[in-house]
């Protein structure tokens, strides 16, 4: 089998949409050759050992693209969305609970959240995002263990609660931050402190990867080297992962919390697209093309996707404006966001 490898960055957090995109690609070619690394891979991973969260405190600008928010993350790490980590805001009368951000794969709450962190001050809100599920010494952000994440995310809530005085919150996750928080929601007690979990490409029954994953996993160390290379918590979203099976199971709702996701066709990480959904009692599974069918947004653009931002105002919100419908091309945002992992390249230079 000839092919030719992509590399698999290990740039600064912020690229990690592209890096996922360009490291699955690379698995595709190395997949004939995996049996014979397997057990240089698994010798370099050691499972569940460590893993850091932080609250990034300098606030970066607004982004209009995930690729030009990944640039400035890259740049400048540590950088807040706008607009989020105020632990002096007091919520409102209008908005009692504060809203928790958790980011998705080799990402951090800047690269993420800084279109939607924004939007949501300026509709009123107290906004929080952490950054969680570091490797130590690592440069990014959503790569280790989701159940260590979920206690991590946990910790934070606490810390939210107590600078503001609001008994509950919301939760917004967006891809793994999705998971990540419906973890905390439904098995470690969540549910008590949480009124709305609302998952933006949540991969609540994980991805196949266009078919690349299940061949991996039939190799035999497969599922360890997809983890040496990508991080645990990739294995871990995978359709049929043990995590996801156990988190899923007897049901993947909990009663007292109000559950939305937000998903699209086109997302080109989570297939089947079907598996964004929840169906437990308590969901709302909203596709953005049954709504508004010219929007063909992905997995990548989703998070600055205006019409999708509306969608998390509405779901945390019903009283809030009704978004816009307006075209999106199909693809919009990956090429950036590919170089972007590749070559540390933005439109923007900033």
């Amino acid at each position: 089998m000839m092919c030719v490898v992509n590399r698999i960055d290990s740039r600064p957090s912020g690229v990690g949409a592209g890096r996922r995109i360009v490291a699955i690609v690379s698995l595709t070619c190395a997949a004939t050759v995996l049996p014979l690394a397997a057990a240089d891979a698994q010798s370099s991973t050691t499972q569940g050992a460590g893993s850091i969260s932080e609250t990034p405190e300098n606030p970066g600008p607004a982004q209009a693209t995930h690729a030009d928010a990944a640039a400035f993350a890259r740049r400048h790490p540590g950088s807040a969305p706008p607009g989020s980590n105020d632990f002096s805001c007091k919520p409102s009368a209008a908005h009692p609970r504060p809203v928790v951000l958790a980011h998705g794969t080799d990402a951090n709450a800047y690269s993420d959240w800084s279109a939607i962190a924004p939007a949501l001050k300026s509709a009123g809100y107290c906004v929080f995002a952490l950054n969680y599920g570091g490797k130590p010494g690592g440069d990014s952000f959503g790569t280790e263990d989701m159940r260590v994440s979920g206690q991590q995310t946990a910790d934070f809530v606490q810390r939210v609660r107590a600078a503001t005085g609001a008994e509950k919150v919301d939760l917004v996750g967006f891809s793994q931050g999705a998971t990540v928080t419906r973890y905390f929601v439904n098995r470690l007690g969540g549910a008590a402190v949480v009124e709305r979990w609302v998952g933006v490409a949540s991969p609540s029954y994980g991805g196949v990867f266009y078919g690349l994953a299940p061949v991996l996993d039939g190799i035999p160390g497969g599922a360890e080297a997809i983890e040496a290379m990508l991080g645990q918590a990739v294995g871990q979203q995978i359709q049929g992962s043990p995590f996801l099976d156990a988190l899923n199971e007897p049901a993947d709702t909990v009663p007292g919390v109000s559950y939305t996701t937000i998903g699209t066709q086109y997302d080109e990480m989570i297939q089947p697209a079907s598996n964004v959904a929840l169906r437990g009692q308590g969901a709302t599974n909203v596709s953005i093309q049954a709504l508004c069918p010219q929007d063909r947004t992905g997995h990548m653009n989703m998070v600055y996707d205006p019409f999708t931002i509306g969608l998390v105002l509405r779901a945390l919100d019903p009283g809030a404006p009704e978004p816009i419908c307006a075209p999106v091309a199909l693809g919009t945002g990956i090429p950036q966001m590919m170089y972007e992992s590749n070559f540390g390249g933005s439109s923007d230079g900033s």
